[in-house]
């Protein structure tokens, strides 16, 4: 453990363990005047042990006595004091859960993870306040930017519960260890707000994914599963608490003693399944009224509490019997100040605690539905998009709402916005602020799947969708639909069929020909998208995709290998085209879309191929009669073009895609939606060649394989990138190499292991003697040893990582020494040494030396390097230093500041 860290890191920590007490957080802010005030505390759901990221989280804190919260409170003002900070600080304390005893885990004397959620808990602009006190305002001179009447120089008071829970994304990493523990591994959060941790908690829970009702089982552990749950701490450990709960297997008592989470929160949980079990004895007619109501208090939707009841009833038949006895959800504001002084905010949530609403109707005005949590398949880049609509729907004069839940985002910021509802992406809840605000239509496009999939329930429901019609994104989602769109306008596709038997499936891969690609309708980051090799494999993907889908079919479609992918996001009206970009991926078809390196304008693609693109784009827009963003994925090889995915909504390159062509795909797609006008944007159109004209932009992916102990880092149809960068540059390979420098890749500077499979001998002969001939020093393992010095170029033979032996030089002593600088592994469906491969790969994240396992990047990588070092002072950019750094090179002349002034 110690090896691996301090391969990555100069030093490490070791501090004794107290797991199992309570996690508290404060956050302070302090002027240059010493006015010190702590705008939020937060308290962890799980006790010490866990990562505050991993950690469900509420605030304020819920089971501190006043003694213990004003101690910590003291204690953090005294610290911050001390310690001469002035901005904000983050302060994490471990507490003991039957003493007064406390320790202070860490200070950050700066923005954290939990400022973010803080500020959006609380309403107090936290990163705002704390620029202004840099710059030497007194916090009394701050105004409040919620109820702008009082000053920043005050302890905000909620009269509601914040309840965060993170996101992970685990099953998508082959050989993943789910446990949590220090490490953090989410890659997302979530936050909701109500006035009871009950109906906050299963707010929140829902909010994780539409496939979550709320506090209820989710998995079927058996009884000794469900003990390891709770004792070892997982992503699944909230719904390992339910199933105990629900099943009565075990108390609140025995729970504690595994968990050691703190009995009030347990018992609140218990409060959850106590109405649960109450309505499950009576049918719809018999609900009361006012069971009705403690229900939706304690946080139970609609869909719930129809599931719960005895008989068939309905999420329908619950809104109908719940609206005619009058109990509908109030809208209330987060003022900062619990509604103890007027306000001036826009923030706002729904609860149904309360006996009126803080705001009045909006009547009238544009809703945009946001992205919802970060996800590996839909992050930030839907962020961005729901902010573009905004800002594009306000300039445009429209009154616009935003409905979201993630408190890492700028959709999020109450000023972003005519009015924000922190609320559910559900199909009952935008149903509840539509009707609320007599709302003019509500924009599904540009937030990813969870708002795209709403359109159809929304429309059925009367609620007018702006943009592309509900049916027409029914027909582009539904693969049976989009494939007979297809064939009716004469745009190619691969062979396809809808599964209804495992005998058809190997009938039609038979006939076809392996590989073939398995998947469901309906897919976001390929979720159960698989290719299959052989009939062993399809039978694997076959039972992986039925668990994943049971409402929507699966689809078994021919895998073109070798394929170029080839995407084009566009924008109609009206069915035409009036804007588009064409990009190539580096990686050839098998890679996702989100994990491939995309190069736009394209530099490789034939002019018959964009051609073909070009054509099918008019041809499925028409047909579709799109207005709004679309985005289209083809294959090519040979002269075949086809066409393999259309998402009628924005995708996640439209921000790289705008930010490269120097226009705003997205305020040209709201333009289209609303009816106003494009033709003073300089939109580039299908027929455009020229733009840009002067460089080359690639967008790269980022990984977290180091945090995900266990994973395979290897690419394939299921996506698991959890961020991305994008670089210019004068030509492809400039731009390549400053993306891949972007995500932290280093180039090598001594030693390079290659591995590879023997079907790619050809490719990586070439690329193997021109690292050779840039004067890397290359080891290969046997068969690839043997495969180069065929081919004539030198490399030293290794020994694989499970054969060592002694006096041998061996794989896994190079990769932890530290001795090679690069290592490059391409495996195929067609490798053997499935083991060594994965060690090899696994080694080389583990120890933080970079890593190539597809052999186009490779390619592209050595076909960049290779012209940097043969054309010295071409490529700019490449050698970029943090600050830090250049302090350190910096001579006493060069700087414009002495050594301990403060810039």
């Amino acid at each position: 453990m110690g090896a691996k860290a301090l391969s990555v890191s100069p030093q490490i920590l070791v501090e004794k363990s107290m797991k199992g007490w309570k996690e508290v957080e404060y956050e302070v802010v302090r002027d240059s005047h010493d006015n010190c005030v702590t705008v939020c505390n937060m308290e962890n759901f799980d006790p010490l042990g866990i990562h505050t990221g991993d950690s469900i989280v509420m605030a304020p804190s819920q089971t501190l006595s006043n003694e213990e919260y004003h101690m910590l409170r003291d204690t953090a003002i005294s610290v911050v004091r001390h310690l001469g900070i002035i901005g904000e600080c983050n302060i994490q304390y471990a507490l003991h859960p039957e003493s007064l005893e406390y320790c202070i885990i860490e200070v950050n004397a700066r923005l954290s993870r939990s400022s973010a959620l803080a500020s959006k808990a609380t309403g107090y602009p936290l990163a705002f306040v704390a620029a202004k006190l840099c710059l030497g305002i007194p916090l009394t001179d701050v105004q409040n930017s919620v109820t702008k009447k009082t000053q920043a120089c005050f302890e905000p008071s909620l009269d509601y519960i914040v309840t965060k829970i993170p996101r992970w994304d685990m099953t998508k990493f082959e050989g993943v260890s789910t446990q949590i523990g220090s490490a953090m591994k989410s890659v997302g959060e979530v936050m909701g707000i109500g006035r009871t941790t009950e109906e906050s908690l299963q707010k929140a829970l829902r909010m994780v994914d539409p496939s979550i009702k709320g506090f209820q089982p989710k998995f079927k552990f058996t009884m000794e599963e469900l003990k390891e749950e709770l004792a070892v701490p997982t992503d699944r450990r909230i719904y390992a608490i339910a199933q105990a709960m629900h099943e009565k297997t075990l108390t609140v008592e025995e729970i504690h003693d595994i968990t050691k989470i703190d009995h009030w929160f347990l018992r609140r949980c218990e409060a959850i399944v106590k109405t649960w079990d109450t309505m499950s004895d009576i049918s719809i007619d018999g609900m009361s009224d006012d069971l009705m109501l403690h229900a939706k208090q304690h946080g139970y939707s609609d869909i719930q509490i129809a599931e719960a009841l005895q008989g068939s009833s309905t999420e329908d038949d619950v809104r109908q019997k719940r609206i005619g006895a009058g109990i509908i959800p109030y809208t209330k504001q987060i003022d900062t100040l619990a509604a103890e002084f007027p306000a001036d905010t826009n923030y706002l949530y729904m609860t149904y605690h309360g006996s009126e609403n803080d705001v009045e109707s909006a009547n009238g005005g544009v809703i945009v539905l946001g992205s919802g949590a970060y996800r590996i398949g839909s992050s930030i880049e839907f962020d961005w998009c729901g902010v573009s609509a905004i800002r594009a729907l306000r300039g445009m004069g429209y009154s616009a709402t935003m409905i979201n839940y993630n408190p890492e985002t700028v959709s999020t910021d109450y000023d972003e916005c005519d009015r924000l509802y922190f609320e559910e992406l559900s199909r009952e809840r935008v149903l509840d602020i539509y009707e609320k605000d007599k709302s003019d239509g509500v924009v599904v496009s540009v937030g990813g799947q969870i708002p795209n999939g709403l359109a159809i329930p929304l429309d059925k429901a009367g609620v007018k969708i702006l943009g592309t019609t509900a049916q027409m994104i029914d027909n582009a989602e539904d693969r049976q639909k989009f494939s007979s769109a297809l064939d009716e306008i004469g745009v190619q596709q691969p062979r396809w069929s809808e599964l209804t038997s495992s005998e058809a499936a190997f009938q039609f891969a038979k006939d076809v020909g392996y590989p073939v690609l398995v998947r469901p309708s309906y897919v976001l980051s390929g979720a159960a998208m698989n290719v299959a090799f052989n009939d062993k494999q399809l039978q694997a993907c076959l039972d992986e995709a039925a668990d994943v889908s049971s409402e929507y079919p699966v689809v078994i479609s021919d895998f073109i290998e070798g394929a170029v992918e080839i995407e084009c996001d566009a924008v109609a009206k009206d069915g035409e085209v009036i804007a588009a970009a064409i990009h190539e991926h580096i990686e050839n078809a098998g890679v996702h879309s989100g994990d491939a390196t995309l190069v736009l304008p394209p530099q490789d693609l034939t002019a018959y191929q964009k051609q073909r693109v070009r054509d099918a784009a008019r041809k499925i827009a028409k047909r579709l009669n799109i207005t709004g963003p679309m985005n289209i994925q083809f294959v090519a090889k040979g002269t075949d073009v086809m066409c393999i995915e259309c998402n009628v909504r924005a995708s996640r390159s439209f921000p790289f895609v705008s930010k490269t062509m120097g226009v705003d795909f997205i305020e040209a797609a709201t333009r289209a939606m609303v009816g106003y006008e494009t033709e003073s944007m300089n939109l580039p159109t299908l027929e455009t060649r020229n733009r840009p004209s002067n460089f080359v932009g690639v967008k790269a992916p980022m990984f977290s394989f180091t945090r995900l102990r266990g994973s395979d880092p290897v690419l394939g149809v299921e996506m698991a990138s959890t961020g991305e960068v994008a670089c210019y540059g004068s030509s492809k390979e400039e731009a390549f190499l400053k993306s891949l420098l972007s995500t932290g890749f280093k180039l090598p500077k001594k030693n390079i292991l290659i591995s590879v499979q023997d079907t790619l001998g050809d490719e990586a002969t070439h690329c193997a003697y021109q690292l050779h001939e840039l004067g890397y020093k290359l080891y290969a393992t046997k068969a690839t040893a043997e495969m180069l010095e065929k081919n004539q170029v030198p490399c030293t033979v290794v020994g694989y990582p499970t054969e060592k032996k002694d006096g041998e030089l061996n794989v896994a002593d190079l990769i932890e020494s530290n001795d090679v600088g690069l290592v490059i592994n391409i495996p195929t469906h067609e490798s053997k040494r499935l083991e060594d491969n994965y060690l090899m790969r696994r080694s080389a994240v583990d120890f933080g030396i970079p890593l190539l396992t597809n052999m186009n990047l490779v390619k592209c990588f050595t076909d960049a390097v290779y012209k940097n070092k043969m054309e010295p002072g071409k490529m700019l950019g490449l050698h970029p230093q943090s600050l830090f750094e250049h302090y350190e090179t910096e001579s006493e002349n060069e700087a414009w500041t002495g050594p301990r002034e403060f810039h």
